[in-house]
């Protein structure tokens, strides 16, 4: 069976759950073979075998920490020389764009971008994506070179498929583009407790309706009791309620969870592109005519201040 290269989002060999979805879209297609990079490689080799990956290419050097995306880049490069997948597959990370976008350029290959299903095709594989704010589901294949396509997290569900998962060495030769950017510090994100906006299988969000950051506490007593991430408009955001990197939408972070809860949101076609891949939607909204209607599954008509703690009180009660 063909070869499918997947690229290892991991911390310090710790693999991230997008990369795991990915292995199951990959072994749709053919035999998984994953590249990790960098500090920890080889460790991520046991939880990427008990996945499917049938090989682990592992490098590691100081040009992947010290250094941004292009070491990783010529490391791709060389896996896929010596590889010839027929698809290499990438989180569709801010990173992880970059990485496939430079990788296509250097291979001569057309680019699939945030993709959210996988199939098997007559002439390659099969790509689905999402387009103008979910509106239209569309089809596509690479028709020149071997496919790159990065791939929303949660598109796949994590399915354990245990296979050899022989960890082998990467000769990687970095040219002269990869120390043209130098990281020269770095500032570690102070931790919630919650899980990864873009990973997470529930996603409480804000809007302009929550009138004041002070307010968000009642957002994130909702997600708390959920486990659920925490999101917010562009217009909370742009009112200083809530850090930037928590923006959903076309210009914040795209996002497919399970359930999507939206409060204060009146859905304006820039949130409704960052959010309405999502599984199940629920909007909580006093104006009826609030165009975020359009698109839920099941929608609250009142004040979110009156709903939200009773709804976040019911949860609490039932998980007691």
């Amino acid at each position: 069976m063909a070869e499918v290269l997947v690229y290892v989002d991991h911390v310090d060999g710790a693999v991230r759950k997008p990369t795991l979805e990915l292995l199951t879209l990959a072994r749709r297609i053919g035999e998984p073979v994953a590249v990790a990079l960098g500090a920890g490689a080889e460790n991520t080799a046991a939880v990427l075998a008990e996945h499917g990956a049938v090989k682990v290419l592992t490098a590691d050097a100081p040009e992947f920490a010290e250094y941004l995306v292009v070491p990783k880049v010529d490391a791709l490069q060389a896996a896929h020389e010596a590889v010839s997948p027929i698809a290499v597959l990438v989180p569709s990370s801010a990173e992880g764009k970059e990485i496939a976008a430079r990788l296509a350029v250097r291979i001569g290959s057309g680019i699939i971008t945030d993709a959210v299903d996988l199939e098997a095709g007559d002439e390659g594989p099969v790509a689905t994506q999402s387009a103008f704010a979910a509106s239209f589901t569309t089809k596509s294949r690479v028709s020149k070179g071997t496919p790159v396509i990065t791939v929303k997290p949660n598109s796949a569900p994590v399915e354990a498929a245990p296979a050899a998962g022989a960890v082998e060495a990467l000769a990687v030769t970095f040219g002269a583009l990869a120390t043209g950017t130098k990281v020269t510090s770095r500032t570690p994100r102070e931790s919630t407790g919650r899980p990864e906006l873009t990973e997470a299988a529930i996603v409480v969000s804000g809007g302009r309706g929550v009138n004041g950051a002070e307010n968000f506490a009642i957002i994130e007593a909702l997600a708390d009791s959920l486990g659920a991430a925490v999101g917010a408009s562009r217009a909370a955001v742009d009112a200083g309620w809530y850090p930037h990197t928590n923006q959903v939408g076309q210009t914040g972070k795209s996002v497919s969870p399970q359930l999507y809860i939206a409060t204060g949101i009146s859905g304006a076609i820039q949130h409704r592109a960052g959010m309405q891949t999502s599984k199940t939607i629920v909007a909580i909204n006093k104006d009826a005519e609030a165009p975020i209607f359009e698109l839920v599954d099941y929608g609250v008509v009142g004040d979110l201040f009156e709903v939200v703690p009773q709804l976040t009180q019911e949860i609490q009660t039932r998980k007691g």
